[in-house]
């Protein structure tokens, strides 16, 4: 029986939670379907509260209050994602309710949990019922009523996850992207799992191994049944932001954000605020952030491009992979550990950074007056860091970045801030793109703003189509695709799927005379042969008898043929 709880036992109930979580995530893992089924609750809420077993390692909090607030801190400054967001919430509440304890007793205790509901609902501008909230809530609700009479804080939290067990059943029901997919919500089992370990602390229990295996749910949910269409807002985008006063009002903050996306939580403290926001202008965010204090750290993902990965069976990219990416392209690149970053000094007003992958690509970029190329692109975005080697190296005044996807924009937007050179993001998404902003540069002209003009305007006149493979069966965006088919995406949208390559071939190319298009090019990847190219290219020819095509080797891994029409 536990009647108080300390400073020192807080503390272990922190770290035991996370532990269970942390064995458990994978299995969190499968379920998450909202609002994209990009697979990454469990890890999210997993390495949320890994910051505060961090910082609680290396303090002895003398009380409850003082092990409730390291924690507090640092799940905020460490929350990633709307489902860690919520959990940051959840125990800054309790840390509120804690304010001023040397311990807790079990009606403290639970009225500290219901000061965490009322924290994270507070934060969610449009609250949804059937999620974590839920859980918690109810979770909460219990465990106020059993410290009414009960003074074993044991007692109350076993009370508190037998209620929100039975709320967990019933997120299925009440939402119908849940239901849709046919499983409970993920927040809200990872949550009952941090609650459990925690009890499991109080029980005296030993701690699980830190080892996903061990996980006994094999659970999923029907992820074919989702589509790219259910994303409205396609950029998860969380950010943290230095206070520029304790006193500042975010409420004006709150309503732009909130007509700019959805799924909007905002997290504070005195110091610093943390957002979670989906939105298609992450970019707008950001700036609008900036006016009430200093950006400290951001993180933006796009859910569309993983929801289409994880449809075609590809290993879904998130930030978590930036390390190893920028570790992979390095060594790629055939790089040395000694080199150096040197900054060029400026013999030229203007040069051009390019971003691609394959051989023939960096060719075509390079011919066209490209300075450097980076590369990159689809799988593997490169770091700022690597971009700014690259803009670094150019010995320009102003150096342009074609991105060539629209994952690497915010990354090279970043390098500004990072050189003296003055550096131009022209918002190419697409190979094709950044090869026609590339044509349109007048090398002679009398300033930057001009070419930046130039290349922006041309990017409307180009049409990208590329052709992949799927990796697996599955059922998305209407079309029923079989492992092994031939995909072929237009301008970042399914456009259509076959077992047959030639079948999609004559498809892209009706379409591209629908468009009446005058200049087709397509680049053929490292799989494909120049004769089987150029059997493609008389498939554009034959339906597109006025327009120019032509046939280059891209050397592109992934896709078989990257094809821009103009």
């Amino acid at each position: 029986m536990n009647e108080q709880i300390t400073g020192a036992l807080f503390k272990q109930m922190v770290l035991h939670g996370a532990a269970v979580i942390t064995a458990h995530k994978q299995a969190i893992n499968d379920l998450n379907v909202f609002p994209v089924p990009d697979g990454d609750t469990g890890t999210n809420m997993s390495m949320t509260i890994g910051t505060a077993v961090t910082e609680l390692r290396k303090s002895s909090p003398a009380t409850v209050e003082q092990a409730a607030s390291v924690t507090a801190s640092a799940l905020l400054r460490g929350a990633r994602g709307n489902s860690g967001v919520i959990l940051s919430l959840l125990f800054r509440g309790l840390s509120k309710g804690l304010k001023g304890m040397e311990s807790a007793d079990a009606p403290a205790f639970a009225a500290a949990m219901q000061e965490g509901v009322s924290a994270a609902y507070k934060a969610v501008m449009k609250p949804a019922e059937g999620t974590v909230l839920t859980v918690s809530r109810l979770a909460a609700k219990r465990a106020a009523e059993v410290a009414a009479e009960e003074k074993d804080v044991e007692k109350v939290l076993e009370e508190a996850i037998r209620e929100g067990r039975e709320a967990l059943a019933q997120t299925t029901e009440m939402n119908p992207v849940l239901k849709k997919a046919g499983v409970v919500d993920a927040g809200g089992k990872g949550y009952l799992l941090i609650l459990e370990g925690m009890l499991a602390e109080l029980r005296g229990e030993p701690m699980p191994q830190q080892d996903e295996e061990s996980a006994p749910e094999k659970e999923k949910a029907d992820f074919q049944a989702m589509n790219v269409e259910d994303i409205t807002f396609a950029f998860d985008t969380v950010f943290i932001v230095r206070k520029a006063t304790s006193d500042i009002s975010l409420e004006p903050l709150r309503t732009y954000l909130n007509s700019i996306g959805d799924s909007l939580v905002i997290g504070e403290d005195d110091e610093a605020f943390k957002v979670h926001v989906h939105t298609n202008i992450p970019g707008n965010a950001l700036n609008e952030a900036q006016k009430y204090g200093t950006l400290e750290l951001a993180k933006i993902e796009n859910m569309r491009t993983q929801a289409e990965d994880l449809a075609a069976g590809k290993h879904v990219q998130s930030t978590d992979d930036l390390d190893a990416v920028e570790q992979s392209l390095e060594e790629g690149a055939g790089q040395p550990e000694e080199d150096i970053h040197t900054v060029a000094a400026p013999e030229k007003p203007y040069g051009f950074l390019a971003v691609c992958a394959g051989e023939g690509l960096e060719a075509v970029f390079r011919d066209l007056g490209a300075d450097g190329v980076v590369s990159g692109g689809q799988t593997m975005n490169p770091s700022t860091e690597s971009l700014l080697k690259g803009v670094d190296a150019i010995p320009a005044e102003t150096v342009f970045i074609l991105p060539n996807n629209s994952n690497i924009i915010m990354a090279a937007q970043q390098c500004s801030a990072l050189t003296e050179k003055k550096v131009v993001v022209i918002p190419t998404k697409t190979v094709p793109q950044g090869i026609t902003a590339m044509m349109n540069v007048d090398f002679e002209a009398p300033d930057a703003q001009t070419i930046t003009d130039a290349m922006t305007e041309a990017l409307s006149t180009v049409t990208t189509a590329q052709i992949t493979y799927a990796a697996r069966n599955s059922d998305f965006d209407g079309f029923d695709i079989k492992e092994g088919d031939y995909l072929a995406l237009e301008e970042g949208k399914l456009f259509g799927t076959d077992s047959s390559l030639d079948t999609l071939l004559q498809k892209l190319a009706e379409d591209a005379a629908s468009r009446g298009s005058s200049f087709i090019s397509l680049y053929f990847g490292e799989d494909v042969t120049e004769e089987d190219a150029q059997k493609a290219a008389q498939v554009f020819e034959n339906t597109c008898p006025d327009a120019e095509v032509a046939v280059l080797p891209g050397g592109q891994p992934v896709y078989y043929y990257i094809i821009s029409m103009e």
